[in-house]
């Protein structure tokens, strides 16, 4: 399906990324595969990573070179993008899937740890996919995958950082789909549920927590790829701005923000009525305080 394209993947060392990667050179894409080799929370790094997945396409018989440029800095992000142009010739895709984690219960967060996660997340989306659309706009043509998190969509508990750029990318994603579409370029988001050193974070302290986690482990990050490949593929030319889950063997469609219930007042509004007529009227329709796994309560299949 992507016989001929080229494709940057970031975070592609480990986990979800990794096997994007290998996923899309076994359908023919030519891969820069992207990650600094760095501990979960950031710090440090490595080419070993990089040059890992790198050898193992190769050894496939596909075509790859590594990328350990840091997608938090526009400049690195830059330099992402012009390695595919460097070595291929041109840029078709772009998976952001690079992260890293710093939980903490929001009244305990740092700004470090704040700053930290929008940046690589936030801010690593948006550094790559701006470096990949001058040339996407120039060929008229390209897609980028972004992904997102029910952590964002949704809700989880300790997550502040890591929720507010996920559901930010959700954003982002929406708006480069709807600025370029007239330049043939699509944007769509996936949040997955994968077991990978970003999950081996969640704690297990108590017995629903581990049972979560058991559950989270049946779900391998090859089971996200195919959809990745599909999304950077021709075959998704009609596909723009939505958000997909995968959840094992389900892939889902979901849904985004629009009005559940108005009320209407002809002489308008004061505090005082908002309180005794508003607020009485829409509290039918108010959203629960759910996590992720409050909503996704079944097991796995």
């Amino acid at each position: 399906m992507l016989e001929g394209k080229v494709v940057v993947v970031t975070g592609a060392g480990g986990g979800i990324g990794r096997d994007i990667a290998l996923a899309m050179a076994r359908h023919g894409a030519r891969m820069v595969v992207n990650d600094i080799g760095a501990a979960l929370d950031g710090a440090g790094g490595s080419a070993g990573p990089a040059q890992q997945v790198v050898e193992e396409i190769r050894a496939a018989g596909g075509e790859a070179v590594p990328s350990i440029d840091s997608v938090a800095e526009a400049a690195s992000a830059a330099r992402i993008v012009d390695c595919a142009l460097q070595h291929f010739g041109r840029i078709d895709a772009v998976v952001n899937n690079a992260g890293i984690l710093r939980d903490r219960f929001f009244h305990k967060m740092s700004v470090d740890e704040w700053d930290a996660v929008i940046k690589v997340h936030l801010y690593g989306a948006y550094f790559v996919s701006r470096a990949a659309a001058t040339h996407f706009k120039a060929q008229e043509s390209g897609a980028l995958v972004h992904m997102t998190s029910t952590s964002g969509l949704i809700g989880n508990f300790g997550q502040a950082n890591y929720a507010a750029a996920k559901l930010g990318i959700a954003a982002l994603s929406k708006s480069i789909a709807l600025d370029m579409q007239k330049f043939n370029v699509r944007s769509n988001c996936i949040a997955p549920f994968a077991w990978s050193r970003m999950i081996g974070a969640i704690p297990t302290d108590t017995d629903a927590q581990r049972a979560r986690v058991d559950k989270i482990r049946q779900m391998t990050p090859a089971k996200v790829a195919p959809l990745a490949v599909y999304l950077a593929s021709d075959a998704a030319a009609a596909v723009n701005g939505q958000i997909f889950s995968v959840r094992n063997n389900e892939i889902s469609l979901i849904s985004q923000p629009r009005p559940v219930r108005s009320i209407h007042r002809s002489e308008g509004w004061t505090p005082e009525s908002i309180a005794e007529h508003a607020m009485p009227a829409m509290r039918a329709s108010f959203h629960p305080l759910e996590r992720s796994a409050d909503v996704f309560s079944w097991d796995p299949v």
